[in-house]
Parts: structure tokens; sequence; C-alpha cells
């Protein structure tokens, strides 16, 4: 399988020179990719929302310990022992993607409404569609992935340019897991 980086630069290279073909002046061309636009949004969005439902029916109350390193941007050194149930953990996992979908809508909005930009919409209409579709919580519920690997819980934190080992991972290992709840750092349950 092509790793995603790689397809994704593939895909907006070609959409790049796709959108250069495209009458934009045209407004019925322009109304078609709005709402090529709008309708992959709603898929992705309905996706999330089968995702989320999937997550509920399944309701995995199984206790997921893990030792949640701290932000680089914070200046602490000190990590967090997180304690919570595999449904809420995957639920929580569907609202941060849900809210990088409006992060993204936003940024679309800004760029097409405000500055007159009309090329992103046709990639942004495929490339987060492609993305959701890539979600680990995605993969798991809805194609029925084992989680493990790649798709084992936590889940990796995603790295500029997916480089291996860039980023400090949660860790789940049971000397980890001790040596954060002796120290007292954390410890209460997610909600």
């Amino acid at each position: 399988m092509v790793n995603a980086a790689i397809s994704n630069l593939v895909i907006m290279l070609v959409m790049m020179q796709v959108s250069k073909k495209i009458p934009f002046e045209d407004p019925t061309v322009l109304l078609l990719v709005r709402g090529a636009y709008i309708l992959s949004n709603v898929l992705i969005f309905g996706l999330y929302f089968y995702t989320k439902s999937l997550i509920m029916k399944k309701n995995d109350l199984t206790t997921m310990k893990y030792v949640e390193p701290s932000s680089p941007l914070s200046g602490s050194d000190e990590s967090k022992l997180i304690t919570t149930t595999i449904r809420d953990y995957d639920l929580q996992q569907v609202k941060t993607a849900t809210k990088g979908v409006f992060t993204g809508i936003a940024m679309m909005g800004f760029m097409h409404l405000y500055m007159q930009y009309t090329n992103p919409l046709l990639m942004q209409s495929i490339m987060p569609l492609k993305s959701a579709f890539e979600q680990p919580i995605v993969q798991i519920h809805l194609f029925g992935k084992p989680s493990s690997g790649d798709l084992k819980r936590p889940f990796k934190a995603p790295s500029l340019f997916n480089a291996g080992g860039a980023g400090a991972d949660a860790k789940t290992d049971k000397k980890a897991v001790a040596e954060a709840e002796k120290a007292g750092s954390g410890g209460a349950k997610e909600e």
C-alpha cells in the first residue's frame, strides 16, 4: 500500500493540473464545484456520525490506561496518566476529527468567500474525504480492521510528513503506567 503522504502529494499535484483546465469563470461550473465541495463535507459528517453510532452500539467499556506525553509547547516535562474506556476514547477521536472538518470548512470559507480563490474548492472536495476514510477510528469501526499495529489505541499522533519517530507518542507499557500512577500525574477518568 502506498504511503498516505505520497498519495496525498500525487493527488494534490494532479488536482492542481486539473483545476487549471476548469473554467471557474463560468457560473454553472463554479456552482457544480461548490456543490461537490458541499457534498463532500456532507459525506464526511455522515461518515463520522455513522462511526459514532457504531461506537455507541458496541459500547466497549474496557478500561484503557496510557501515559500522554507533555506538549512541547506547554514548557512542562510532566506526562499525564489518562484512564478512560475504549468507547470514550473512540468517541473523543471522532469528536476531534469532526472539529478538524469544521476548521477546514472555516479556512475554505475564508479563502473562497473573502479572498475569492476557487481552485482550492476542487482539491478540498477530495482530500478531506480521503483523509476521513484513512482515520484509524473509521478503519476500525467501519471497515472492521483489528486494533493492532498502526491502529492500536492510543493512536500515534500524526507528525509532519509522517516522519517516523518525529513526535512523542503515548506510552501504554505497564512500567510507564505504574510510574505515572506512583508519581500521581493524572489518573482521573477522562469524560
